[in-house]
């Protein structure tokens, strides 16, 4: 492991730090990474400035107050039917003053990855996230990475882009990963561990999982998310996509990958060395902490995120993982292994599955039964060299189209009283 090159993501890689305040392109600034991450910009503005915001385009109104905030060059939203609305919001937070430039549609995130900048923090949710990514990357820019679905659904085309160390992870459990890492040697690592709070089935057995509700699958115990990651959550999807994750950004094998279920959230993973010692990194559940280190490595930022009282008693539990109730680790490490559009149909399959749950048309436990299914169906997967941005998409439209076939069918087959 050793003679390999260096990862993806790499805390051993030095970073000039001389430059003074970092300029960060803030990519999906509406959302709870982009939110969060401004409110550490607006409290560390010696380190820090904005110039460019991203955003879907649903919420002009705060991109027009966060632009004001921040004083960016630049603000793009993906709609371009927005437009008329954001400049008016952009009017009358300004006034008078000049108003920042204003890019609108499919490709404007994608433009202002590559502007002049120090770090493109990448908090878009989807693979709608791959472009921007790519585009990053190409142009030269720290990414910071929130944005899982780049490498979940384009892996082998980041990998052919990035430099190694080029990518910072902001994912709490990668942050983590990426901190410990800075304690030993490659050649150290024997294991990676990556914590699942176990979502709020966590002990429950296939059988008792076959009635829940989606009130139920969205009641997180620790954090508070959208309705795509929390049912991930609670199906650990998002633990067998931060499986993949792990492996592509640190180049360790999926069979030293390892889940483990720790309910309270406070050990965001761990590695374990080969001398038989494991560093956790842990903080209280907050994501301050891993946006800081995505934005600021290798300075440490201080009071980013609360730390622990340890005058207080606290019990941190940790549990195995029930692959037989949860398969979707075991599945995930499946598709990582087949690489190509595997991953992608496999990430496009259960968006639409838990849609499809939210929507009453689908009962939890069919979530990963009917991902199965599209996955094994797909066959053999486009990949190596040959993979290209158009073969990620094509297999991403078939696995959403197939999904839902397979869901609505699910649904036609089921007794009256269980569609009731």
């Amino acid at each position: 492991m050793s003679d390999s090159p260096a990862p993806l993501a790499d805390p051993h890689i030095a970073f000039d730090v001389s430059e003074g305040r970092r300029d960060v392109v803030v990519l999906g600034s509406t959302g709870s990474i982009g939110t969060q991450a401004i409110d550490l910009v607006l409290r560390n503005p010696d380190r820090f400035r904005v110039t460019a915001l991203s955003a879907a385009g649903g919420r002009v109104g705060l991109l027009a107050e966060q632009a004001r905030q921040l004083r960016v060059r630049t603000v793009a939203v993906a709609r371009e039917d927005t437009v008329p609305a954001l400049r008016e919001a952009l009017g009358a937070e300004y006034g008078s003053e000049p108003l920042p430039e204003i890019l609108a549609g499919p490709d404007a995130a994608t433009d202002l990855a590559t502007s002049e900048c120090h770090t493109v923090l990448n908090g878009i949710t989807g693979s709608i996230g791959l472009a921007p990514t790519l585009a990053a990357l190409e142009a030269g820019r720290t990414l910071a990475l929130a944005n899982k679905e780049s490498l979940i659904v384009g892996g082998p085309l980041v990998k052919a882009l990035a430099k190694p160390g080029q990518i910072i992870p902001v994912d709490s459990e990668h942050a983590a990963l990426f901190q410990a890492l800075a304690a030993g040697t490659r050649a150290d690592v024997r294991k990676l561990v990556v914590t699942a709070s176990g979502g709020p089935f966590r002990g429950r057995t296939k059988a008792e999982l076959a009635h829940v509700t989606p009130d139920a699958a969205l009641a997180h115990p620790t954090w508070a998310m959208g309705p795509v990651i929390t049912i991930n959550s609670a199906t650990l999807v998002n633990k067998g996509l931060e499986v993949i994750e792990a492996h592509l950004l640190y180049d360790i094998p999926f069979d030293r990958i390892e889940v483990v279920v720790h309910p309270q959230s406070y050990v965001h993973s761990m590695v374990e060395f080969t001398d038989g010692s494991t560093l956790a990194q842990a903080t209280p559940p907050d994501m301050s902490g891993p946006i800081a280190v995505g934005i600021g490595w290798p300075v440490r930022v201080p009071d980013a995120a609360p730390a622990f009282d340890w005058s207080t008693a606290s019990t941190w539990e940790f549990f195995p993982l029930d692959n037989e109730a949860f398969p979707s680790v075991g599945l995930a490490r499946h598709v990582g292994s087949l690489g190509g559009t595997a991953p992608a149909v496999f990430n496009a399959a259960n968006e639409e599955c838990v849609e499809a749950f939210l929507a009453g048309r689908l009962p939890f436990n069919g979530i990963m039964d009917t991902v199965t299914e599209v996955v094994a169906e797909h066959g053999r997967p486009a990949k190596g060299t040959s993979l290209t941005v158009a073969d990620v998409l094509e297999a991403e439209t078939w696995a959403r189209a197939r999904a839902r076939e397979m869901a609505e069918k699910f649904g036609e087959e089921q007794p009256a009283e269980a569609r009731a």
